[in-house]
């Protein structure tokens, strides 16, 4: 491709160099504390770029800021390990905030430090440093297998197209307006989430009855994790759910899935973008469209998901299915399952499970208690939820696809297809 007017072909060590960090000890660091020096790791950082501070675990240092490694404001770090195989988030860039914290460089994060010989905005290199031709680079290059790596060396060897000093700022800024834009989105989906969750918390307890259901009439019900309303039962599970231990004996072709703590069930090739189960799928369980189906040796982490994906799908064989009675119904009770004090207890009966190993097996999930509302108010309350679901479905639609076009922008503005005015 023909340079545009004025730009002119370099490589990253010919604007900048890039330095390690200091390699602090365990014990140079704490999470515990709430003040001090903030030691910045790859935890940190967002995959698709930029620090997230404020919803990832904070290290302070316990020992005095090491000369020449505290970060400046608009400092930029980028990536140089990155713990998946494929290295997505390898060179991801961060840029300091100006928030009036002190921030410490740490090992296996390279820093950004531009050279005069030739002029470079930082907050271009870090748009240059997010784009998928820069990760690229580094994955193909990178050493190790389960652990990537990559080097200062490789990462300033990467050739691209540099745009005069002013053009550099602009196109800059306009990305960062992109990027205010999205994270205006993620505020706004956050806030969902939280108010989501809180309201789960009230209604899945009877702390909070939707209009037409308190008949309860002040009266209430306990046990040691609550009190419920005295019109709401307890019940064990075993009495609303049973087992499906149905296996594809025939060998039949269905749809694989997997279940995941956040998303429930998934299409497992979908998720995983690969086959990651056997060839061979006759000893696998089989799960109807309307069933429940957990990872036995995972469900204390919230592993469990109802089956609307097909109608009919295969699960691997250290799953549990089961399906619920009339009484019960289902999106209600997967809110249930899915809810903060369940996860707690699938984790005190996993631990207390009769062959010790890490598993949860329907003998004991079935003996698990939960209070359960009229069949009514359950469907009411899980109309609520499924409202709320659209809504955080909806906002995340939209961040995605601004994500999409920001990148497709970003794409333009840094190969020169597309030129701005300065």
């Amino acid at each position: 491709m023909k340079l545009p007017k004025h730009w002119k072909d370099v490589t990253v060590g010919d604007c900048c160099s890039i330095r390690h960090g200091y390699a602090f000890e365990g014990s140079d660091m704490t999470a515990q504390a709430t003040e001090g020096p903030i030691v910045v790791s790859i935890g940190n950082l967002q995959y698709t770029g930029g620090f997230r501070f404020g919803s990832t675990t904070l290290k302070r240092a316990t020992i005095d800021p090491p000369k020449g490694y505290v970060l400046q404001p608009g400092e930029v770090l980028v990536a140089m390990t990155c713990q998946t195989p494929d290295g997505e988030i390898l060179g991801i860039p961060g840029m300091i905030p100006s928030d009036g914290r002190t921030y410490l460089h740490n090992q296996r994060l390279g820093l950004v430090v531009t050279k005069e010989e030739v002029p470079t905005s930082k907050s271009f290199l870090f748009y240059l440093f997010c784009s998928k031709p820069f990760n690229r680079h580094l994955v193909e290059r990178a050493t190790g297998t389960k652990v990537k790596h990559t080097s200062p060396t490789t990462i300033e060897s990467f050739e691209f197209a540099l745009p005069p000093l002013p053009e550099q700022r602009k196109i800059a800024d306009i990305l960062s307006t992109w990027d205010e834009a999205l994270e205006k989105l993620d505020a706004l989906i956050e806030a969902q989430e939280r108010r989501k969750k809180a309201l789960m918390q009230q209604l899945l307890t009877g702390r909070r009855r939707l209009k037409g259901f308190d008949q309860s009439k002040g009266k209430t019900a306990s046990d040691r994790f609550g009190i419920y309303p005295a019109d709401w039962k307890r019940v064990r599970l075993g009495e609303i759910t049973h087992e499906v231990p149905t296996k594809n004996a025939e060998g039949t072709d269905l749809p694989v899935l997997s279940c995941t703590k956040h998303r429930g069930l998934v299409l497992s090739q979908e998720y995983f973008g690969k086959r990651v189960y056997a060839e061979d799928t006759s000893g696998y369980r089989v799960v109807q469209r309307g069933e429940f189906a957990y990872a036995t040796n995972h469900i204390e982490e919230g592993s469990i998901g109802y089956q609307n994906l097909c109608d009919a799908g295969l699960v691997s064989p250290i799953y549990t299915v089961f399906k619920t009675t009339e009484a019960v119904d289902d999106s209600y009770l997967f809110r249930v399952l899915k809810s903060t004090l369940l996860i707690h207890l699938y984790q005190i009966n996993t631990s207390a499970s009769v062959d010790r190993r890490g598993s949860l097996r329907y003998d004991e999930f079935s003996r698990i208690h939960i209070w359960l509302p009229g069949k009514e108010e359950q469907t009411a309350i899980a109309q609520v939820f499924d409202t709320a679901d659209q809504q955080l479905t909806l906002l995340r639609t939209q961040r995605t696809a601004l994500d999409q076009q920001k990148r497709g922008l970003m794409q333009r503005l840094l190969t020169g297809k597309l030129r701005v005015k300065t």
